[in-house]
């Protein structure tokens, strides 16, 4: 970013579930504090998308390359965006957008036309069809655009037709899907619709998954009736036994590698250490933070995924007390490991939570 018609960004533009507005903005403004800068957020509610500004402009870029996607919970995507534009000529939307594209930086890998998740929001996606192709061919034409390198991605983000933000993200320091989004499809087969909860959880949080979901491994599932976790686990090849006093769907069982066992998931534990623990019980957070807490410290399993049903006050609140029960647990114990939460799109008013041991 040294071209002299380079101006950088004026903020971060992070795009969230409508309705945790609050909680970014709480987690934003202490992470940043955390790294040594200052600044403040715009938001409204209901809107899915946050505005956060420095106190000292001129250190966006700076912290740009020091904030980290992976350890905010409630972020969807991270967009360092120019400032707002407004009044869009509509005969000539592309001219004034490009001016903005050029000053943030001289090259992109990728084109997002983007709009917040709401229903107000989604009635411009035929709008952005249209537009895409043009748009498209405008910085095709200017050499903008470099597919397959490590230039950063390129962000559109509308709030109406005729306004919106152009942005960046960084390519490895950002969600790779359009609005951080993911679009899983739903399994056949699959006894609930929650099973795309940890299909999502894998995929955001396993880094290896030919090591660490590899066919064979062994597993359990806390709260497991009707079976959309066990369904994910055994579509993986991965023994499993299913602990809920409820009935399971009976095509699990069918795959010969699932055991049922009625029990209180609270009270459960497995005769032998297991490779997974996943755990998607409707309890107090505190309690589930505690009892994932209890497996890796007594050395029940080496992999946590799980979901954190937050209050309805203080969430954000809830979402660190959790982290520090697991945090104190393994302290306790000495054992190596890497915790990560994130609110994914498929959880509601809820987040979800993985844990690693490491060896």
């Amino acid at each position: 970013m040294t071209s002299s018609k380079m101006k950088g960004p004026d903020c971060l533009l992070i795009y969230c579930r409508p309705g945790f507005e609050k909680e970014s903005v709480s987690e934003i403004v202490q992470v940043a504090l955390e790294l040594g800068f200052s600044g403040y957020a715009k938001t409204q509610a209901e809107q899915g998308f946050v505005l956060f500004y420095l106190h000292e402009p001129n250190e966006l870029i700076p912290f740009m390359r020091m904030l980290q996607f992976d350890s905010l919970v409630f972020a969807r995507q991270l967009v360092f965006a120019a400032e707002l534009l407004t009044d869009l000529p509509v005969k000539n939307r592309i001219e004034p957008m490009l001016a903005k594209v050029v000053s943030l930086a001289p090259f992109y890998s990728e084109l997002l036309l983007e709009t917040a998740d709401t229903n107000e929001a989604k009635s411009l996606s035929a709008f952005i069809r249209k537009f895409a192709a043009p748009f498209r061919a405008a910085l095709n034409e200017k050499g903008l655009l470099k597919p397959d390198t490590n230039h950063p991605k390129l962000h559109v983000f509308f709030l109406t037709a005729t306004s919106g933000y152009v942005g960046l993200s960084l390519v490895d320091n950002s969600s790779p899907w359009p609005m951080g989004i993911p679009r899983l499809k739903f399994p056949r087969g699959a006894p609930s619709r929650s099973t795309l909860k940890l299909d999502e959880a894998f995929g955001q949080f396993v880094s290896s998954p030919d090591h660490d979901l590899s066919p064979g491994m062994t597993a359990v599932d806390l709260g497991a009736a009707p079976g959309g976790w066990t369904f994910q686990l055994v579509r993986r090849h991965i023994r499993t036994i299913a602990v809920d006093n409820g009935k399971l769907d009976p095509s699990l069982l069918d795959s010969g590698i699932v055991q049922h066992v009625r029990a209180d998931g609270f009270k459960y534990r497995p005769l032998k250490p297991v490779d997974w623990m996943v755990c998607d019980m409707i309890e107090q957070p505190f309690r589930i933070a505690t009892l994932v807490g209890d497996w890796l410290k007594e050395g029940h399993c080496r992999y946590v995924i799980f979901n954190l049903k937050l209050p309805m006050k203080k969430r954000y609140e809830a979402a660190g007390d959790c982290r520090r029960i697991i945090e104190e647990k393994l302290a306790g114990s000495g054992r190596r490991h890497h915790i990560a939460f994130k609110q994914l799109y498929h959880d509601r008013a809820e987040i979800t939570g993985y844990v690693s041991l490491l060896r």
